[in-house]
């Protein structure tokens, strides 16, 4: 925890405390814990309103209010229990706080459907243009994209557009590889972590933690496309298996590695070029080198200049399910 973040806990506590035992019959142990209470809620809404898009803030914002008007309703309906009464000064800030806190749950994780419902009840049907304008742009990233690091380099230069959503369960799911007994993996989830807050930290894409999951749904692939629904979403990945199932369900995917095919340049037969053979190939008197973006080059007869940079002349270009092959003399 942050120094800042504790300072701010204990005074708020300290002001909460202060508040209770200012109110006749509130004692200092109970208004300190009501107090830390309170902190904790405060700060869990600053969490959630940091990682929130203007649309989520006002709907929380009206939560609260509406969660305040609630609170006094059910308040002014307790004095007339007869055993209730004598709990009524505690109860006051609880049944107050836990309105709050619960409306204002309610409408930020529901913010996207009341939009819709108050637009719908007011007789407004936008156009399939301006309704598909005025929905977020959203995309979720999944574990393998994100411990894959090259969609932190993408979203630097400005090309992904929208909102990039990271789910708590693919965070989870992060968090469980980093802890792991194995070394590697242990590596693979730490890169993870490291790529999710170069991205955060970026200025170009806004980043958005959800905590919406699927308890019924055990795969995260499957919870994924759920969410991808929820939210009109792309999903960006580079899992082969998750890219096909997600077409199944009607999901449009963003695959890294067919962006990365599309970017490479293009080789023609008969184009030179300049390549160093690094060992050995397949076939007798093979040589392989690679290009920069890391497309295998097959010389014929190369295998005398290993360790040397030669210039060769492309024969054939081969395109296949695993990327590009390059055969030349």
């Amino acid at each position: 925890m942050k120094v800042f973040d504790l300072i701010f806990i204990i005074l708020i506590t300290l002001i909460s405390a202060l508040a209770g035992y200012s109110v006749k019959h509130l004692y200092t142990p109970f208004s300190a814990l009501v107090g830390l209470i309170f902190s904790i809620i405060v700060k869990l809404l600053i969490s959630k309103i940091k990682n929130s898009n203007a649309e989520k803030i006002l709907f929380t914002s009206i939560g609260i209010i509406i969660g305040f008007i609630v609170g006094k309703i059910i308040l002014s309906f307790l004095p007339l229990i007869p055993k209730i009464q004598k709990f009524y000064t505690s109860l006051n800030l609880i049944v107050l706080l836990t309105s709050l806190y619960l409306f204002s749950l309610i409408f930020y994780l529901k913010s996207f459907e009341l939009k819709n419902l108050i637009l719908s009840s007011g007789g407004y049907k936008p156009h399939k243009k301006e309704e598909k304008e005025s929905q977020p742009n959203y995309k979720i990233l999944d574990t393998s994209v994100i411990i894959d690091g090259r969609i932190a380099d993408i979203s630097e230069t400005g090309f992904l557009e929208g909102i990039l959503i990271i789910p708590r369960f693919v965070l989870n799911e992060l968090q469980l590889i980093a802890d792991s007994a194995d070394s590697l993996k242990r590596q693979r989830g730490r890169r993870g972590l490291d790529i999710l807050n170069k991205i955060k930290k970026g200025i170009k894409t806004m980043v958005q933690i959800v905590d919406d999951d699927f308890p019924e749904i055990k795969s995260v692939d499957e919870k994924l496309i759920e969410l991808a629904k929820k939210y009109s979403a792309k999903i960006i990945t580079n899992d082969y298996n998750l890219n096909k199932v997600a077409q199944i369900h009607g999901v449009t995917v963003l695959n890294i590695n067919e962006l990365a095919n599309a970017l490479r340049p293009v080789v023609l037969p008969g184009e030179e070029l300049t390549i160093q053979i690094i060992r050995e190939g397949k076939d007798p008197n093979q040589g392989v080198g690679y290009l920069e973006d890391g497309t295998m080059v097959v010389v014929e007869d190369g295998v005398q200049y290993i360790g040397k940079k030669v210039d060769v002349i492309v024969t054939s270009v081969l395109q296949t399910t695993a990327g590009r092959m390059i055969f030349a003399k």
